[in-house]
């Protein structure tokens, strides 16, 4: 785990051509448990960011999940998702500590970040009475990229810095929740943590993910979103939460070995058996195009409408695969990353 973590707003960026240089992979996995709390750079520019009492944290956004279902642990069964990195967007949240109870935040509709930040003083026995948060941010709204939890997630970074003070991961996702109902697992950065989004809880750390290649694009009429705060949750079957137990393991594997290919298995296994639940336009066509490419597999956000076709970013035949399946895709938008590490 690194110790980083790693909304109106514009529509996803163009096409570009994936980032040139990549990293070996890595063999080991390790628990997270290193504290978070430090500052990754600057997006923006903040008010109040030159001012020594001031804290401040960037949060990347995410591009849906690699996998979402129900997992069972023991004698329970937990909903729990693994999410897909997304370095395109990024939310920043400032902090500074003033003598007024409570926090502002500005803009002030970003609700859930003023709560995160008071629950975060809370958590930490109040250090400071309140302060005045500023966000910027980059992130399109309702359509699966975290806006809700970069936001949050930003918000528990800018106050940590500001006070000096350090939480784990954990920890923070469990504020994260209690901010926002349900979280995305964004504060454990560029690791692969099967996540209990419901709970906060990380339920199995699976480690560092391996480069990847991803070509994104949106699902809806006009890319307009889905309202995620209208969907409820998902109710599997008993055959389908039996999937997942397969699933999980599959995932496990490919990432302890760097196989991208393996990945793109699990992540397509896991769009097909989440179709009745958040249907996906187009699935059969776009799975076509996905084997046409000679993609790994196919990845949704599972709460709104962007989608991906994965690549092993290692593979040199992958900016060619790109490039055909980008006018294969019968979208109106398009977009390509690569994930960090």
């Amino acid at each position: 785990m690194t110790e980083d973590l790693a909304v109106a707003a514009p529509a996803p960026a163009p096409v570009t051509s994936p980032t040139k240089g990549r990293p070996t992979l890595a063999r080991h996995v390790t628990v997270a448990t290193k504290p978070f709390g430090r500052d990754r750079g600057r997006i923006g520019n903040d008010q109040h960011s030159t001012d020594p009492r001031a804290g401040s944290f960037r949060v990347d956004a995410h591009h849906g999940e690699i996998l979402q279902g129900v997992f069972v642990t023991g004698d329970k069964l937990r909903r729990g998702l693994v999410t897909l990195p997304c370095p395109l967007y990024s939310t920043r949240a400032t902090f500074l500590p003033t003598e007024d109870t409570g926090t502002t935040v500005r803009p002030a509709w970003r609700s859930k970040a003023r709560r995160a930040a008071d629950l975060t003083l809370a958590r930490l026995g109040h250090p400071v009475p309140g302060g005045l948060l500023d966000i910027t941010s980059d992130i399109p709204l309702c359509r699966g990229f975290g806006s809700s939890t970069a936001d949050v997630t930003s918000a528990i970074g800018a106050v940590l810095a500001a006070t000096g003070r350090r939480l784990t991961p954990a920890e923070v996702g469990a504020l994260a929740v209690e901010a926002e109902t349900a979280s995305d697992s964004l504060m454990y950065g560029g690791r692969a943590v099967v996540f209990a989004h419901r709970e906060g809880e990380p339920i199995e750390d699976l480690g560092e993910l391996m480069p990847l290649a991803v070509l994104g694009f949106g699902t809806s009429p006009g890319g307009r979103g889905v309202d995620t705060l209208e969907l409820p949750p998902a109710r599997y079957t008993s055959w389908e939460i039996e999937a997942f137990r397969p699933l999980r393991g599959l995932l496990r594997r490919a990432i302890g070995d760097g196989d991208a290919r393996l990945l793109g298995r699990v992540a397509t296994a896991s769009t097909l058996l989440n179709q009745r639940h958040l249907p996906i336009p187009g699935l059969d066509d776009i799975l076509a195009v996905a084997r046409a490419a000679g993609a790994a597999g196919v990845q949704v956000a599972h709460s709104g409408d962007v989608a991906g076709l994965i690549f092993d970013a290692a593979d040199g035949e992958t900016p060619a695969r790109l490039e055909f399946a980008a006018t294969r895709l019968d979208v109106t938008e398009t977009w390509q990353f690569e994930t960090e590490r």
